[in-house]
């Protein structure tokens, strides 16, 4: 295929030998499988975002660390040097965050290195050398479902024992792996002791994880484990290894338990009702 702009520095500089093809493409990157040698690997290509608003991600900045005093001060004035140097933060975060993650032993893809603005990392494969499919687009026996439900909020944790929340976890953001789930994309991952929102988001990541895999085991949409390990957290008791029960009293008078119940009861009939379907087509084949 023809070389995109962006990885042509790239085979210059003999980081990698060959564009094969590209993987996906969302908002924010474009991702290709690349051959480094004899290593087939995947290489992110941030799109441009100078002509976006960088409104949506101020939730996500709030609490990271600026590289100096003139930097802030042009972040937040919003001048042309300062969106540059947001729109480098912005990138330059993900690399960071996935280094660090991948020293505490969180399951991510393995990073190979940035270069000119595009990082180079492992490609996650199926049992079959394919590029792995995403969470939410296997079939799941409950068994499985409650393992990799078990085996992501243990992940969730030891990200939030480094002070970092994913901030956008779903079904989307977990590639299946022969060897179990692998969590991808992390440009907005946030401060969990600088961002006032770290509560809400950590709720968010691992709510949207358990309705997904709540559709193949519905009794995981009765369990609290963000609720129970960011309590351990603000203690300053939550440990890589903490045991979690997944139970959690609510103190009632601070925590508006009607709105949490609606969202839980939204995901446990979401859950139902693909329950269901699967059972209908079972049945008619």
């Amino acid at each position: 295929m023809k070389t995109p702009p962006g990885l042509q520095a790239l085979i210059d500089d003999g980081v990698i030998d060959e564009v094969m093809r590209p993987l996906k493409s969302g908002k924010e990157a474009a991702v290709y499988v690349v051959r480094s040698g004899d290593e087939i690997r995947c290489a992110k290509v941030y799109k441009d975002m100078a002509q976006r608003s960088f409104q949506q991600r101020v939730q996500y900045q709030e609490g990271r660390k600026v590289r100096g005093s003139r930097e802030a001060r042009a972040i937040g004035k919003a001048t042309k040097y300062g969106r540059k140097q947001q729109e480098t933060a912005w990138k330059n975060t993900e690399v960071e965050a996935l280094y660090q993650l991948r020293d505490a032993g969180v399951r991510v893809p393995e990073p190979y290195g940035y270069y000119h603005g595009v990082l180079v990392m492992e490609l996650v494969t199926d049992a079959d050398g394919h590029s792995a499919p995403r969470l939410g687009e296997v079939e799941l026996a409950p068994e499985q479902a409650r393992g990799f439900h078990r085996f992501l909020v243990r992940q969730v944790v030891k990200m939030l024992c480094v002070g970092l929340i994913h901030g956008d976890l779903s079904e989307y953001n977990v590639l299946v792996a022969p060897d179990g789930p692998v969590i991808i994309d992390f440009p907005q991952v946030v401060s969990a002791a600088g961002n006032n929102a770290a509560r809400k988001m950590l709720l968010r990541d691992v709510n949207n994880l358990t309705a997904s895999l709540g559709a193949w085991a519905p009794e995981l949409l009765d369990t609290w484990y963000a609720e129970e390990m960011w309590a351990l957290f603000e203690a300053g008791d939550l440990r890589p290894d903490s045991e979690l029960t997944g139970v959690f009293a609510h103190d009632e008078s601070a925590v508006d338990l009607d709105s949490v119940r609606h969202a839980i009861n939204d995901a446990r009939d979401e859950a139902l009702i693909r329950q269901q379907g699967r059972e209908a087509a079972a049945e008619m084949d």
